[in-house]
């Protein structure tokens, strides 16, 4: 099958970036959020990230116009049923993608892929609710993906060739690297990172070093472009919860356990970059530790 229209359910971060990744590289897109202001929001950030493109020279000004032309948005869901590849970027929690995937399916064509970019959720479990488990996979971008180069793959157990095939050439047009993930917790990138921020909280809980110290020593001592509390906020630390109750339940290990205090952090709505505090709070002109 070849893929030449996307919808993409979720205008945050991650949909909107890869809402803009898809529209440069000649898809049509349909971005889809059952917020209004929140797509305006979306397609404005676009374009502003496709600007800074433009003034380093990564592309042309004509190219931006261009793909920015492609891009639409709806608040209706089955508006996208008609695409080839629908792409599920909500929030990294499985009733809110499975009720999406559930309002998808009676206005799906029957050879409509269905992906979700889950950064730890089961793809099988997912793609069993869907009535097409061989036409579901595992699409999951790095942050901000109209950065990094990275695609992580994840059939489910029922996820057919063809479907790999087609989504595979989706990434190789996107211009970025796809690894293949077997379809157990977290995946690849998430099963290293996450408790690896995850120990760097308890290393704060335990009071063995301050907030500036445990990322400075990652930068400086292990080569880290960005300490692990730094990247806790910038991903979210409700989305760092998520993944390690995915991880705690899913695997019944004990070393994944959350740490108590990116608990607190959560339940404080202390979130990281988006919320203003976190690890560190952003509300002044320089970011200061909250611990």
């Amino acid at each position: 099958m070849t893929i030449q229209t996307v919808g993409v359910v979720g205008a945050g971060q991650m949909g909107s970036g890869i809402a803009h990744v898809l529209a440069l590289a000649g898809y049509d897109v349909t971005l889809m959020d059952v917020h209004a202001e929140g797509l305006g929001a979306a397609v404005q950030k676009i374009s502003e990230n496709m600007d800074r493109q433009v003034a380093r020279g990564a592309i042309v000004a004509e190219e931006r116009a261009h793909a920015l032309g492609r891009i639409r948005t709806t608040v209706n869901l089955p508006e996208l049923g008609t695409s080839d590849l629908i792409i599920e970027a909500a929030t990294e929690r499985e009733a809110v993608k499975l009720k999406i995937f559930g309002d998808l399916i009676p206005h799906l064509k029957p050879e409509t892929i269905l992906a979700s970019n889950t950064s730890s959720i089961s793809i099988t479990r997912l793609a069993g609710r869907t009535e097409r488990p061989e036409q579901f996979i595992g699409l999951h971008f790095m942050n901000p993906v109209s950065v990094m180069q990275l695609v992580e793959l994840i059939r489910g157990i029922a996820t057919s060739s063809e479907t790999f095939e087609a989504v595979s050439a989706v990434v190789q047009r996107l211009g970025k690297t796809a690894v293949v993930a077997e379809d157990f917790p977290a995946f690849i990138v998430n099963r290293i990172l996450i408790p690896t921020i995850n120990e760097a909280v308890y290393t704060l809980y335990e009071g063995v070093g301050s907030v500036i110290d445990i990322d400075l020593s990652m930068k400086l001592g292990a080569n880290h472009p960005m300490g692990p509390l730094e990247l806790a906020d910038f991903i979210g630390l409700d989305t760092c919860l998520a993944i390690m109750n995915v991880l705690h339940e899913g695997l019944a290990d004990t070393k994944y356990r959350p740490c108590p205090l990116l608990v607190k952090y959560v339940e404080a709505g202390w979130l990281g970059r988006k919320a203003g505090r976190g690890f560190y709070d952003y509300r002044g002109k320089v970011p200061v530790p909250t611990r």
